[in-house]
């Protein structure tokens, strides 16, 4: 497995690059101002791209309209096309390659794609999907959700993919830190990208040479800062970040992940705002847990 962690345009997938949530008004609109000023901070904060209109930038919610202006944006913001990986995801193959086709044209350097989901679909749908995507011409990171979409693309599956040249890297997503060696060994070309914030150091020292990131929404500095250390094998630095922030992390992998990342982004100061639905505000008991997790965080001088 390749052990270049910094990011680099050559492989702008690489390095911290950020599951962007979408600010959004109190009438649910889409606040492109407050993205932009928040994709900007993120990439200020250390960290080196972001990932827009994925699930927790709420793209399901989106009009075509709303989606292709958030790219637009986020590129704008980013100051460089190549630091923007935005999820195209859909239903059809046909139109993921079009999301494709206009990051490609937006000047994005990589997009994120999730195996086919309206449906439990078969390998060899799976792997029609990646080809036809990988058409538009920009470098495709594999997108595995097993828990969401029912569908698994197990190391062997990936590396098919990869020698195909339908993929340049995955968002390993399963939970499965296992996998992390399996992959190695059957794509060792295969960039492996943490896809769960909860199992950032397992991932790391593992191999990884991404994080596709949910938290640093919230406090970009202290969880590049656990990402670099966690990379670079320095357990002194990266353990205590790891228990420090892990309360905080593990809300990444819950159903109710975009709202709690919007709360904690609230009580940090940052543009959260309310969520579309169908997704609704959090539960109380819930609220109360994302809240003492946040404010743990911050008491602690993360930020």
């Amino acid at each position: 497995m390749a052990t270049t962690t910094t990011w680099n345009p050559t492989r702008p997938w690489r390095g911290i690059m950020v599951a962007t949530a979408l600010p959004l008004r109190e009438d649910l609109s889409v606040d492109y101002d407050a993205y932009a000023d928040h994709v900007r901070w993120l990439i200020d904060n250390g960290c080196d791209g972001v990932v827009p209109n994925g699930s927790l930038g709420e793209y399901q919610t989106l009009t075509e309209d709303e989606r292709a202006q958030v790219v637009r944006t986020a590129v704008e913001a980013a100051g460089d096309g190549a630091r923007v990986m935005p999820g195209v995801a859909a239903y059809g193959s046909a139109e993921s390659r079009r999301w494709a086709e206009q990051a490609a044209e937006a000047g994005c350097g990589s997009v994120l794609l999730l195996p086919p989901n309206a449906y439990r679909a078969d390998e060899a749908s799976v792997r029609a999907h990646y080809a036809e995507v990988a058409r538009a011409g920009v470098p495709v990171v594999a997108y595995n959700n097993p828990i969401d979409t029912k569908v698994d693309l197990t190391p062997p599956l990936l590396a098919a993919l990869h020698q195909e040249g339908s993929i340049v890297a995955v968002k390993e997503f399963s939970g499965d830190v296992r996998r992390a060696y399996e992959i190695a060994e059957l794509a060792p070309e295969l960039d492996l990208l943490i896809g769960a914030d909860d199992v950032l150091l397992e991932l790391a020292l593992a191999g990884a040479v991404g994080w596709i990131a949910g938290y640093p929404n919230a406090f970009p500095a202290s969880c590049a800062e656990l990402y670099h250390a966690a990379v670079a094998g320095d357990l002194e630095t990266a353990r205590p970040l790891y228990r420090s922030l892990h309360s905080l992390l593990r809300w990444d992998s819950k159903t109710e992940f975009v709202q709690s990342i919007k709360l904690s982004m609230d009580i940090a100061g940052r543009p959260g705002g309310p969520v579309r639905p169908p997704r609704a505000p959090l539960s109380g008991e819930i609220e109360a847990g994302v809240r003492l997790a946040t404010e743990k965080a911050v008491a602690e001088g993360h930020r």
